[in-house]
């Protein structure tokens, strides 16, 4: 900061220092508030039958916006170095998170999977930072430990180890849909990062196997995968949700029947303001609307792609691996969400980022677009290769 920056106002300073990316703001403001609009949509029939009150998911998510806003305005004021030098301890609040939520008294279940820490005004699902905690501290490993990480299997094996711990959390709430996220998101980013094709293809390989196992030796999943394969074997049971959502699609056909026209919303779909907001999106915007949003969420996993590679044209390697874990999470996780809804995957119970009703989620995406907008803005302030030399200690 100069001698002038220094004696401005804040509010100028504020003003001439920051440099915002537009193009990923742009994106991220549309699905937000698009977001808000068709949750307003898909929820306002069960808000009403909840609460009494046809805006009160809407309210809450609003509320969660607004608190998202607040840790993006934050995010733009922590240094990158911060989060690199602290990557260790981040990691470590994230296992506790996911260690603290299965802890009798303290974890609060909803059907059936014990997911939720209670925050006074609202519930916390320990998987959202969770899994943001660990993006942090592998993208500050595979900087510190490149070298052994493309040359020995102790490199690879240790962030593995840490992963494999926060997985079986998961997988002890159940969260089947989290880990797989999690597990496939940090195994691209340990590609990118250079670990040798033999040690990622067997990880790959014993973690595809794990997964597999898990869901056909456990009745609920086997039961999912089963109505996933034919729902139309058993609509009124395993195969229900994803029946009504294929109908609320093909109800959309190329137009849809207008927001707020949506038949499926009306206690047909179940979780149609959460996990099925897109079906009842399609019904009311059709084919060419799902097209638009499907656009938007490429665009966005484009910019953030984008932004990694300026990073490593800079040579900032811990925010290339950052911002690549970023975009990889979030577009795993809409790809996985819509293809839920159209029937190509199995239902997970994850939500449509930026979209879906889900605080936790919300709030957890605008801090990581924090992120990303503060490297763009350090990208920018300073413009000379910053060497950040490998070595150091996991």
């Amino acid at each position: 900061m100069t001698a002038r920056s220094a004696t401005m106002p804040f509010p100028a300073r504020l003003r001439t220092e920051l440099k915002l990316d537009p193009t990923l703001l742009l994106i991220t403001l549309t699905l937000l508030l698009g977001g808000l609009v068709i949750l307003a949509s898909a929820s306002i029939t069960v808000a009403d039958n909840v609460a009494n009150e046809p805006f009160y998911y809407v309210q809450r998510q609003l509320l969660a916006a607004l608190i998202g806003a607040v840790g993006v305005f934050i995010c733009l004021y922590v240094p990158m170095h911060i989060w690199q030098r602290l990557s260790p301890l981040i990691l470590m609040i994230g296992i506790a998170l996911l260690g603290v939520v299965l802890v009798p008294g303290i974890g609060y279940e909803v059907n059936g999977s014990t997911r939720w820490i209670r925050l006074g005004v609202m519930n916390l699902q320990a998987s959202e930072p969770a899994r943001l905690c660990l993006l942090v501290y592998l993208a500050g490993y595979v900087v510190r430990q490149q070298k052994a990480l493309r040359e020995s299997f102790v490199g690879f094996l240790r962030p593995m180890l840490v992963l494999c711990l926060c997985c079986v959390l998961l997988l002890a709430q159940p969260d089947f849909g989290a880990a797989i996220v999690l597990m496939g998101t940090a195994l691209i980013m340990l590609f990118v990062a250079g670990a040798r094709i033999r040690d990622f293809l067997l990880f790959f390989s014993a973690a595809f196997v794990g997964m597999a196992i898990l869901a056909v030796t456990s009745p609920y999943r086997m039961k999912r995968l089963t109505g996933f394969l034919d729902p139309w074997a058993d609509p009124f049971d395993s195969g229900f949700q994803l029946t009504q959502s294929l109908i609320a699609i093909g109800r959309g056909e190329w137009f849809g029947v207008g927001l707020g026209s949506s038949v499926q919303k009306l206690f047909y779909l179940p979780e149609a303001h959460t996990d099925f907001v897109f079906a009842v999106f399609a019904e009311e915007f059709g084919l060419l609307g799902s097209l638009l949003l499907i656009a938007f969420f490429l665009a966005l996993v484009w910019r953030i792609f984008k932004l990694a590679r300026q990073a490593s044209n800079a040579e900032r390697f811990f925010e290339t691996y950052l911002a690549l874990g970023v975009g990889t999470w979030l577009g795993l996780q809409a790809f996985i969400n819509i293809g839920v809804n159209m029937g190509m995957l199995p239902t997970k119970g994850l939500t449509l980022p930026l979209v879906s009703y889900g605080r936790s989620s919300l709030i957890v995406t605008m801090l990581a677009i924090g992120m990303l907008l503060r490297i763009h803005h350090e990208l920018e302030v300073d413009a000379r290769p910053v060497n950040r030399r490998h070595g150091g200690t996991a």
